[in-house]
C-alpha cells in the first residue's frame, strides 16, 4: 500500500546514490542530431537548431500522486526524484534565464499526454520534450535502464551551446539539487 500512496514531491531519505558508469562521457562536445521532438506546448523542438545557450534536464519518468511506482523503483539508483528535479527547474527558471539561458527543456521517454498532465500539475514554465520513440535517445546513445517493460533515460542535465553539448551533469544526485548545480556551473562559465 505504501507504494500506491507515495508522494512524488518527496524524496525518501535512503535512496541509493547513482555511480558514474561512464555512459555519458561521449556527450561533452556532441553535436545534437537533427531530430525534432514533440513538446508539451504543442510544438516540435529541434535542439540542434536552437541558437544560444539551452539547458536540458533528462529524467526517467515523473510519478503521479496515488499511483503505484514501477517495480523496485526506490531501489534503482537515480530512478526516484523526477518530480523534485522538475520542480527545481521550475523554481529556478528566472535565475537560469538571468544566467544567459535562452531555453530550458525537460526530456523523458514518456508520451506527450502524460507529460502535458505533469506540466499542468506542476505549473512548469518550460516545455517537456517527449522521446517516446527513443529516436533522440538512440541517436545520442543516451544511458538508459529498463523497468516494467519501459526504457527510461538515466537522469542527467546538459548545457547546449548552439547545438553542441558544452557540459554534462551525470549522474545527478540528489535530483532536487539539479537546477542549483546547473546554475552554479553557469555562473562560473558565462558566455
Amino acid at each position: 500500500m505504501a507504494d500506491v500512496l507515495h508522494d512524488p514531491t518527496q524524496l525518501p531519505q535512503d535512496l541509493p546514490v547513482p555511480q558514474d558508469d561512464g555512459a555519458a562521457r561521449h556527450l561533452t562536445g556532441f553535436r545534437l542530431p537533427d531530430i525534432a521532438l514533440p513538446a508539451t506546448e504543442g510544438t516540435d523542438v529541434n535542439l540542434a537548431k536552437l541558437h544560444g545557450r539551452t539547458v536540458v534536464y533528462a529524467y526517467p519518468r515523473t510519478g503521479q500522486p496515488g499511483q503505484a511506482l514501477p517495480s523496485g523503483w526506490d531501489a534503482i539508483p537515480g530512478a526516484r526524484g523526477c518530480t523534485p528535479q522538475s520542480c527545481g527547474f521550475r523554481d529556478h527558471f528566472a535565475e537560469l534565464k538571468a544566467l544567459g539561458v535562452a531555453a530550458i527543456y525537460g526530456l523523458s521517454t514518456q508520451d506527450g499526454a502524460y507529460q502535458r498532465e505533469v506540466a499542468r500539475r506542476l505549473h512548469l514554465p518550460l516545455a517537456i520534450l517527449s522521446d517516446a520513440g527513443l529516436t533522440l535517445t538512440r541517436a545520442m546513445r543516451l544511458p538508459t535502464f529498463s523497468v516494467d517493460g519501459m526504457t527510461l533515460i538515466k537522469r542527467m542535465a546538459w548545457v547546449i551551446d548552439d547545438g553542441i553539448v558544452s557540459h554534462v551533469f551525470y549522474p545527478v544526485f540528489p535530483p532536487d539539487r539539479s537546477a542549483a548545480d546547473v546554475m552554479d556551473w553557469l555562473s562560473r562559465n558565462a558566455r
